[in-house]
């Protein structure tokens, strides 16, 4: 994908991703740099600093020497765009804007070009006919302090995501092309009744919670706990116009917007098997809600908020860790789009105490999002600083990028 469609597909998709208030390709509904980069994994493998994103029990991993970690900010973003939708829609608005010169200011002398103009828009129709793109972003901001009696975090975070599709009419299609060839006479207004809609669905979710982790003897055997209440603030987008208005900056008008705000959980077990085994589980959203979007255009939605419960093993070495997280239940989203579920697989090998090097596969077994790969490296001079950098590309022109930046005291 060159320089230029990345450009493109962040304008189009990512209008209400870019005011985040403080947002897969986040690891479930979260933003977290290391965790991506192994394939989304992170239920049973995750550092204790970024615990409380994906299972708040492991924030009792902390080692006795452990004191505050800081992920101050961890932010990435995800394109798909498997039908050059972004680009297909840049050109159509070019080729409506010379059609309706033509058709508003007809005369006979220029009927050739009208007829031109309209076999053209009648082809790129056909050409978005079923088209869809899809955008997502994230940040997440986590301050951990662990201590002999209560682990506790307080953590920031926001997940977003944009989906932009196209519904052609066919009698729109028949219209254009009978001009074109001279079957059709084109009357002044007849191209107003033209009815072929672009719509984009968006949802921002914002959380702000604090963490509490500790670890029980449940039979001799130590278990860790962790609950995560939080404040948890929505932004629904629904925006629905003709393609031949389309305007991107009218996504997040006010008009189109909805919010709620109300309260909800997050949940999670971890414990060691042997020496080099863990096992965890996590619970994301146990308060289950649903939103409407606003009616716009004669269309509205609904956001569907589930219990997103996920399981995890890791096999770790001072060196090597590796990890396997499967959702047991699907990631919800809007009514109108298919739900997925994902199983993500990856690897770390510490190649210095400064320096680590990771790589994964993230699935939906669903078969409704992209696969994807991904890749990532993290610096960590001192054991002080900590820069973690991932990458991943896959399916459908999938392309995505995390930074993330971080402290221990």
């Amino acid at each position: 994908m060159t320089v230029k469609i990345k450009q493109k597909a962040g304008a189009w998709l990512a209008p209400t991703l870019l005011i985040l208030p403080v947002s897969a390709l986040a690891a479930g509904s979260y933003v977290e740099a290391r965790n991506d980069a192994m394939g989304g994994t992170g239920v049973a493998s995750s550092h204790y600093g970024a615990a409380a994103l994906a299972n708040p029990a492991l924030m009792t991993r902390a080692e006795p020497e452990d004191r505050i970690s800081m992920i101050l900010p961890a932010a990435g973003i995800r394109i798909s765009d498997q039908d050059h939708l972004t680009d297909r829609v840049d050109d159509i608005s070019n080729s409506v804007d010379g059609y309706r010169g033509l058709a508003n200011g007809f005369t006979f002398a220029d009927y050739p070009k009208l007829q031109a103009a309209a076999g053209d828009l009648a082809q790129q129709l056909r050409n978005l006919r079923g088209n869809t793109a899809r955008g997502s972003a994230g940040a997440s901001l986590v301050i951990t302090v662990p201590t002999e009696q209560l682990d506790v975090a307080f953590v920031s975070r926001a997940s977003g995501t944009a989906s932009l599709a196209t519904t052609i009419s066919q009698g729109d299609i028949d219209y254009l092309q009978g001009v074109a060839d001279g079957t059709v006479f084109p009357f002044p207004g007849d191209q107003n009744r033209l009815t072929s809609q672009g719509r984009v669905r968006a949802a921002l979710v914002t959380d702000y919670g604090v963490a509490m982790a500790k670890e029980v003897a449940i039979a001799g055997h130590p278990i860790s706990f962790g609950l995560t209440p939080k404040l948890q603030k929505t932004w629904l987008w629904n925006y629905n116009v003709s393609v031949y208005n389309y305007d991107k900056s009218d996504v997040t008008d006010g008009r189109n917007r909805t919010s709620d705000t109300g309260f909800n959980l997050d949940a999670g077990a971890a414990t060691d098997v042997g020496e080099h085994w863990t096992l965890g589980l996590s619970a994301q959203n146990l308060v289950p809600r649903d939103i409407d979007t606003k009616e716009v255009g004669g269309v509205k939605d609904t956001w569907r908020m589930r219990p997103l419960v996920t399981s995890g093993v890791a096999w770790h070495t001072d060196r090597l860790t590796t990890a396997l997280d499967v959702d047991l239940t699907p990631t919800k989203g809007f009514r109108s789009l298919s739900d997925s579920q994902y199983a993500g697989a990856g690897i770390e090998y510490r190649l210095a105490e400064w320096l680590q090097l990771r790589a994964g596969y993230r699935a939906d077994m669903k078969g409704t999002d992209a696969n994807v790969a991904t890749a990532g490296v993290g610096f960590s001079p001192f054991q002080r600083v900590h820069l973690d950098l991932t990458g991943l590309a896959g399916e459908d022109r999938t392309w995505g990028a995390v930074a993330q930046l971080g402290f221990t005291f």
